[in-house]
């Protein structure tokens, strides 16, 4: 997000003690600029003091658990975030994905493998604030997409929150409406076909998408799943004017 003399400014956040610092010093030596907390209220005084290019935020903490922090950061500060998580955490990691985290790590993880995913989040990030200051929104079924601001509203007008990788998807269901786009061309279309860093299934990234946008997603009526084919979105979709808050 900044330019090589600004280090990209990272919080960690994960009350074990044993795990952060080791983790804070690493990534310092990989050039990122590191504050540590051990807990959210800890997290939450030191982001209003100086804002963070992303969040890694460890799940489970006494207090404000991290999806309450994350919850928090994805609706009000657009701020990245990255989930710590533990190996038998599906639910949350789930969880952390529908209310807008951009990707999770299981401990124990590969510092490396950390690093990699930290730096295609951010240039995913930074792509998002290069996108044209003024972009008409995408209007379907009543549902409207703000582009610029990543913003999901459903027909009533509440804001509903999508992760980096469900933002990606649904754009490319709108760029291309009812057209069947098959697994490999959502991959190219979405992730370059960084498929690992897609939550390793465009399924999985489908049915979170329905889990927002179908009034049942057992009985889907806008993405539909094509046999033999892939998904596509049954809607008509068209441009307007971004709604002035």
């Amino acid at each position: 997000m900044n330019d090589q003399q600004a280090p990209d400014r990272i919080l960690l956040v994960d009350d074990e003690k044993d795990l952060r610092e080791p983790l804070g010093a690493y990534l310092e030596k990989q050039g990122l600029a590191v504050r540590q907390a051990d807990s959210a209220a800890a997290a939450r005084t030191m982001l209003r003091e100086q804002p963070a290019d992303l969040v890694l935020l460890d799940i489970m903490m006494p207090g404000e658990d991290g999806l309450s922090l994350c919850r928090h950061l994805v609706e009000t500060q657009k701020t990245p975030v990255i989930l710590l998580t533990a190996r038998g955490e599906a639910t949350d990691r789930i969880v952390g994905l529908e209310i807008g985290a951009d990707d999770y790590v299981v401990k124990p993880f590969e510092p490396r493998e950390l690093v990699a995913r930290i730096r295609s989040v951010l240039r995913r990030a930074t792509r998002a604030e290069a996108a044209p200051t003024i972009e008409q929104d995408y209007v379907f079924e009543n549902w409207r997409l703000d582009p610029l601001k990543r913003r999901l509203t459903d027909p009533e007008g509440a804001v509903v929150a999508i992760s980096s990788a469900e933002y990606r998807l649904l754009r490319a269901f709108l760029d291309h409406p009812r057209q069947v786009l098959d697994r490999d061309r959502l991959l190219d279309m979405v992730q370059g076909r960084e498929a690992h860093l897609f939550d390793r299934s465009v399924d999985n990234a489908i049915s979170r998408l329905r889990r927002k946008v179908e009034e049942d997603r057992t009985d889907p009526r806008l993405i539909l799943t094509v046999r033999g084919g892939g998904y596509m979105l049954a809607a008509d979709v068209s441009r307007a004017d971004p709604v002035v808050a």
